[in-house]
């Protein structure tokens, strides 16, 4: 089972109402991946909670309960563990949150610490023997890895991978950089593991068999993490899309230093990748110094954004508040570092500790680490906390005005999409379901945000042009996407969301599913 995430700036769950049917971001790759390795044998049934709860007859039929998430589903891991204890089930948790933290889950009946080896099959080699709950908690740890070349296919077919706004696969794990705030290279390492590229084409094939045609969104830590890798991927993925008719647009993470490869932007071009989130975090050199970002140092930061751009592109940015070199007029520099950068979409969080990172052992040597549930940030800052959240609220305030989200998604279109490679609709594209799709979203838009929102002369102006370059497709992704962001950050300024995505600040809309 996948637990819920609490509303979020990255889950766009403000957009699913615009949609023909969306009702998650993205299939989780660990529990899929599990499901596949399982033995066959094992009758295996996937819920997603995010798309609906968990029912009594599910509880009633299952003898085990596996279960993953990250920090910021803590809250709604451990109820689906009490739920499944009063069905007198055994819980195995797995995934990065139990794995940095596994003091965090007293309750569970099994941890597995680790990636996908021998812990794992230690714990199925338990359960076959017994599927009655142990008597005390079993940690169970991974030392032997399975080479990522000996991955099965995801069970993505267990899946409804039509009711998510983006499809996930996975290529590579680990980062080589050693970014302060970071858990990854804790978590997974610092040398890059990697599928075959063989294995990336048949997971794209299966994710197109069980229904997936539109975004597919690496979900690795560094999709450049090795660059030799990359390019050894990259002519297998433009010979996948001209197989299947470029009907799938990609998408990934890659540090910026990518602006300095070519070779590898324009390979990414003719694979038709769209997107790349680069984890920008601050304008500030002398901030990405300190938090040891050098490397987003090697091009300018704006020159490399219009580099990528230039590759028909766009860039999504991950940006930290509360770092120890902010200052009073941080805020007014990165407003500004939006308006020049016209990055449409921009995470902005306040810092958080996460453990197994270098920022959480330092802040521990100082005594800067603090327990408040109530807080947005485990962070003792050097500026006052409340002055440091004030200004937060008030660069999502600014930063998501619909005029000026409207405005650099217009810049987008202007001087990035058409870059991007010309291609004609396929015939697959052409069918009365896909033009039922776009037309019922049409109607979405229309009405929910061009009739009854509050902001519908900045859309309509929008709108028109782009009916006018008959870009409905531009039209329909850059509103679904806006709508969130305005929607997100309203709730944001005025106090109703968290200041980190990693915070685990009690909201209303984390209490437990019922």
């Amino acid at each position: 089972m996948f637990p819920r995430y609490t509303s979020s700036f990255g889950t766009f769950e403000h957009s699913y109402p615009l949609t023909d049917g969306v009702s998650a971001f993205m299939p989780p790759q660990g529990l899929l991946l599990l499901a596949a390795y399982l033995p066959e044998e094992w009758q295996v049934k996937f819920v997603d909670e995010n798309l609906r709860l968990a029912t009594r007859d599910e509880f009633d039929w299952a003898e085990a309960v596996f279960v993953s998430g990250m920090h910021i589903q803590r809250q709604q891991m451990n109820d689906i563990c009490r739920r499944a204890h009063a069905f007198d089930l055994p819980v195995a948790l797995g995934g990065p949150s139990v794995s940095a933290c596994p003091d965090y889950y007293p309750s569970f009946d099994y941890l597995h610490v680790g990636e996908l080896g021998d812990a794992t099959n230690q714990l199925i080699e338990i359960l076959s023997r017994d599927t009655s709950r142990p008597e005390q908690q079993v940690v169970l740890t991974t030392k032997d890895r399975v080479p990522m070349t000996e991955f099965p296919i995801p069970a993505y077919e267990l899946a409804d991978v039509k009711k998510y706004m983006l499809g996930s696969i996975q290529y590579s794990s680990g980062c080589p950089y050693q970014c302060e705030f970071c858990d990854i290279p804790g978590l997974y390492g610092r040398n890059p593991r990697l599928k075959s590229p063989e294995q990336i084409i048949a997971e794209l094939d299966r994710l197109r068999e069980c229904g997936m045609t539109d975004t597919v969104y690496f979900v690795d830590d560094n999709f450049i993490g090795n660059r030799k890798a990359a390019m050894d991927l990259l002519p297998h993925l433009i010979e996948w899309q001209k197989r299947t008719g470029y009907v799938v647009r990609l998408a990934c993470e890659a540090t910026l230093n990518i602006a300095k490869r070519p070779e590898i932007l324009e390979k990414m071009r003719e694979a038709y990748f769209i997107t790349i989130f680069c984890g920008i975090e601050t304008p500030d050199p002398d901030a990405l110094k300190a938090m040891q970002k050098d490397h987003n140092m090697m091009v300018p930061i704006l020159e490399g954004v219009r580099t990528i751009n230039s590759y028909g592109m766009e860039v999504v940015s991950g940006i930290i508040m509360g770092l120890d070199t902010d200052k009073p007029k941080t805020s007014d520099a990165l407003l500004a570092f939006v308006e020049e950068s016209q990055i449409p979409l921009l995470t902005i969080n306040l810092l958080q500790a996460l453990p197994k990172t270098p920022l959480w052992d330092r802040l521990e040597r100082e005594g800067r680490l603090i327990e408040d549930d109530g807080r947005d940030s485990n962070v003792d800052f050097l500026l006052p906390y409340d002055d440091v959240v004030a200004s937060w609220k008030h660069c999502m305030g600014v930063a998501y005005e619909p005029e000026k989200v409207f405005a650099r998604f217009q810049y987008q279109c202007d001087h990035t999409y058409p870059h991007r490679l010309k291609m004609p609709v396929p015939d697959e594209m052409k069918t009365w379901r896909n033009i039922r799709r776009g037309l019922v979203m049409l109607r979405n838009i229309f009405w929910k945000v061009g009739v009854l929102g509050d902001y519908k002369r900045v859309f309509w102006k929008f709108a028109l042009g782009r009916i006018k370059r008959g870009d409905i497709e531009g039209l329909i992704g850059c509103t679904l996407i806006a709508h969130h962001l305005i929607t997100f950050a309203r709730a944001a300024s005025s106090g109703k969301q968290n200041a980190s995505n990693y915070s685990i600040r009690l909201r209303e809309a984390s209490v437990p599913a019922e």
